[in-house]
């Protein structure tokens, strides 16, 4: 906090955030500040600022961390306007970066509608125009929803990746069964047995042959393949408890997210139940505290939780309770053909909502040493320092002559936070080279880049029969408008 008590500052729509996340009117905000309902709506539309005095009470009085009130909502905005203004399609229109940031921190609705109107738009210059004349009839909302795996993943940005509700009911269950983690799955599937009659069994290849867990609603049984790995079993008997237990839950998170369609409405539930299962396997203030003793080592955060590697890394970017937050991670998960399959953010890396990754970022070069974990610093091309590591991981186990289905994850936090991370234990975190990448290619405007799949859109392709270049694609320096 500044030391200047009376330092004014104009945070409205942060602040109107903070005020829907707590679900209060204006009036009862109002009184819990000793302020009037009227100073919050100007304060609300920029018109009066927020004294240092005013945030403090704000803290004090609901139990906030001030950081909630951070840009991390407003930079990740403005990556997303920055990319679709980026398209040819606004050439002709010569907008400040500026003007796009004041637009990012005064209207973030705006930003969410450009964001929709762009991705219906993307999807029909792919060739979708069928498609889309056939949902032309339907509510406004409709066309975004037609793709349920962003729609999810907007309203999981939303919450910040973070669920009270659940992580409350996920460390209740934890109490009540009071076991550790090597005990967890055996305690789960009594839980199962006892409250809900459901009993588990774990069934050969031949009989689950492409299905990995399915419950027999009729017979009251809970069937897991053989093929999955032990962490991954406990996972799935966790998310069958939350499905049994915490429907209501469930159904009071999916009902703050608006109007939703059927297929996104389904896969927010999922989601959830997911995320509970999580929870229940590393639950919040235990998994914090180890994550903070051991400087986030991943692997022994894994063989203390009975988790898999890519499930205590989704977990890290999770830990967004008030007044007990970890670092704020990024993470992502690719096959070995750049396919982002995951994307999950508690800061303010600007995952690009259109397109891949650079492929200058090593979270790729793991297929090639699939044994090690690899680290690195990155540098975007507006100078931001970020400091990764990546993995492949392997999963499930799969019959001959299948192939084994590999991933990499990528995990990654700003630099300034990299210093309590084991992994850059002993390097000189200021004078370490980063290694140069881009958004995407489409967006990055870095030259003679080997690794270039496509020139930018922002720039003018130039075609010289009689060079050959570096890069498979030369651009000319000015910015088309």
């Amino acid at each position: 906090m500044p030391s200047d008590t009376g330092k004014k500052l104009f945070v409205g729509p942060r602040f109107r955030r903070i005020r829907q996340q707590l679900g209060l009117s204006q009036t009862q905000i109002a009184e819990g500040l000793g302020i009037s309902p009227s100073y919050i709506n100007l304060i609300e539309r920029n018109q009066r600022p927020v004294t240092a005095q005013i945030l403090l009470r704000l803290a004090e009085a609901y139990d906030l961390d001030l950081r909630d009130l951070a840009t991390a909502d407003e930079d990740r905005f403005f990556a997303e306007l920055n990319e679709i203004f980026s398209d040819p399609l606004f050439r002709q229109i010569d907008l400040p970066k500026q003007e796009l940031r004041d637009l990012a921190e005064l209207c973030p609705g705006v930003t969410h509608a450009l964001q929709r109107l762009y991705a219906a738009y993307t999807e029909a210059r792919q060739g979708e125009t069928l498609a889309a004349a056939q949902m032309a009839d339907r509510d406004e909302a409709s066309r975004f929803e037609a793709n349920p795996i962003e729609r999810v993943r907007e309203l999981i940005e939303a919450n910040r990746n973070y669920f009270a509700e659940l992580e409350q009911a996920a460390e209740q269950l934890r109490d009540e069964l009071n076991v550790p983690a090597e005990s967890l799955d055996a305690a789960l599937v009594t839980r199962l047995r006892e409250k809900h009659s459901v009993v588990t069994r774990v069934m050969p290849v031949d009989v689950m042959r492409e299905t990995l867990r399915r419950f027999d609603r009729h017979r009251r049984q809970l069937l897991i393949s053989e093929l999955v790995d032990a962490p991954s079993r406990t996972f799935q008997l966790a998310f069958q408890v939350a499905l049994a237990e915490c429907g209501s839950t469930l159904e009071t998170l999916i009902g703050r997210a608006g109007k939703l369609d059927d297929a996104p409405r389904r896969l927010y539930r999922i989601t959830l139940a997911n995320y509970f299962a999580a929870c229940v396997m590393m639950p919040y203030q235990a998994f914090h505290a180890a994550a903070e003793a051991l400087s986030y080592d991943v692997h022994v955060l894994a063989q203390r939780f009975g988790a898999g590697f890519e499930q205590v890394c989704h977990r890290l970017t999770t830990l967004q309770r008030p007044n007990a937050r970890g670092i704020p991670f990024f993470m992502l998960r690719v096959d070995n053909a750049g396919n982002v399959s995951k994307r999950f953010s508690s800061g303010t890396f600007p995952f690009s909502k259109f397109g891949g990754t650079c492929p200058l970022w090593n979270v790729h070069s793991t297929f090639d040493t699939p044994d090690r974990l690899l680290k690195q610093v990155i540098e975007l091309p507006d100078g931001t320092r970020y400091f990764s590591i990546a993995q492949v991981v392997r999963r499930p186990v799969a019959p001959h002559p299948l192939v084994e289905p590999r991933f990499a994850i990528g995990l990654g936090c700003e630099i300034r936070h990299a210093a309590r991370l084991i992994y850059a234990t002993g390097m000189d975190l200021e004078k370490a080279e980063g290694t140069p990448i881009g958004v995407n290619c489409r967006l990055c405007e870095r030259e003679n880049c080997s690794q270039r799949a496509e020139p930018p859109i922002t720039r003018t392709l130039i075609l010289d029969e009689n060079t050959r270049r570096v890069s498979s694609f030369a651009f000319s320096n000015a910015r088309e408008l």
